[in-house]
């Protein structure tokens, strides 16, 4: 059953993709020479050919996954057009759009290194540029060359292959084990609805989720996929979604009140984050001890005194909303210092 959720998972949820792109050559100057009825010796009048198609990525809210473009392995602009005579240049090639997700990273496949990233609705950057159309002959007349017979080919369009990586985009990334009641605080605290169930690894996808807050405001959780011990190099979900975590303006630790060492749950997660990216130390944190309702009062109070140092910790139960609202408070609070 858990391998049929996974590739269930997989199949709606992807966030990386590597594909060809090839952008549109352009187009060659033309070699032309005026001629009309009472003009036999026209100078050059050879047109420029026009530049290809480049493919452009642009940012679309709409998006949160790069699924659609999964199948797509080879893209081609289209070339520009030749140039004429009487000074009339080749068409442009048609431009390819791909909408991608806010939080979208391209790469150069072979380099690894990063070109640029997307993160605002509407923002365009081109990932494959077109090459530009040749000058027809009567760029290269001269005084001592009036009547030039050659003219420029188009340059080439860039023929690579690239990579999109997709890291999520949210002010709140909820940190923990697998069956930490991360999905079920997301499901209290926004109108998502994330799978949630007895066992662990029932997140296989990171969800977003939009909290609301006091006068009308509101903020951006993401329920990252469980963390195990060892998953900066590849056990458990691995590091597939430890990246979603570095666009998080705060993390929100959370770790169930049934645990049996909250300090040395606590430091294990710390390490694996520091393992993966030791910048991610560098972000502020807050403690969520959950699933507190199994616990009493007195239970409660001993407890404060075996958390970790230096983190900021509230007590909370999804299940029956106790401590939610002084954990937006802390949370917005973070947000706006």
């Amino acid at each position: 059953m858990l391998f049929n959720l996974i590739v269930m998972a997989q199949s709606n949820f992807i966030d990386h993709v590597r594909f060809h792109c090839k952008a549109g050559d352009g187009g060659a100057g033309a070699v032309s020479f005026r001629r009309e009825k009472h003009v036999p010796k026209g100078g050059p009048d050879g047109g420029n050919g026009g530049r290809g198609g480049h493919i452009i990525l642009r940012g679309n809210v709409q998006l949160w996954t790069l699924l659609h473009l999964r199948y797509r392995k080879h893209i081609k602009a289209k070339n520009g057009g030749n140039g004429f005579g009487s000074r009339s240049s080749g068409a442009e090639g048609e431009d390819i759009y791909l909408d991608v997700p806010l939080g979208t990273i391209a790469r150069d496949s072979e380099t690894n290194e990063i070109l640029f990233e997307v993160n605002e609705v509407g923002e365009e950057h081109i990932l494959a540029r077109a090459g530009r159309g040749g000058l027809g002959n009567e760029n290269f007349k001269t005084a001592t060359n009036k009547a030039p017979r050659y003219a420029q080919p188009g340059e080439e369009g860039v023929d690579t292959w690239f990579v999109l990586e997709l890291k999520l985009l949210a002010d709140v990334g909820l940190v923990g084990f697998p069956n930490a009641g991360k999905s079920t605080l997301l499901s209290v605290l926004s109108a998502a609805k994330p799978e949630i169930a007895d066992y662990a690894f029932t997140t296989l996808v990171p969800n977003l989720g939009v909290v609301g807050y006091r006068e009308n405001k509101s903020f951006v959780m993401a329920d990252i996929p469980g963390i195990i011990e060892g998953a900066a190099e590849g056990k458990g979900l691995g590091i597939r979604f430890l990246r979603h975590i570095e666009r998080n303006s705060i993390l929100l630790f959370m770790i169930p009140a049934d645990e049996d060492n909250i300090i040395e749950a606590y430091d294990i997660l710390l390490n694996e984050l520091k393992k993966y990216n030791p910048e991610l130390l560098d972000k502020k944190r807050i403690l969520a001890i959950s699933k507190c309702d199994m616990i009493d009062e007195e239970m409660v109070e001993e407890m404060k005194g075996m958390l970790p140092p230096g983190v900021d910790a509230v007590f909370i139960s999804s299940v029956v909303q106790q401590g939610l609202d002084r954990l937006k408070d802390k949370i917005w609070n973070a947000l706006n210092e």
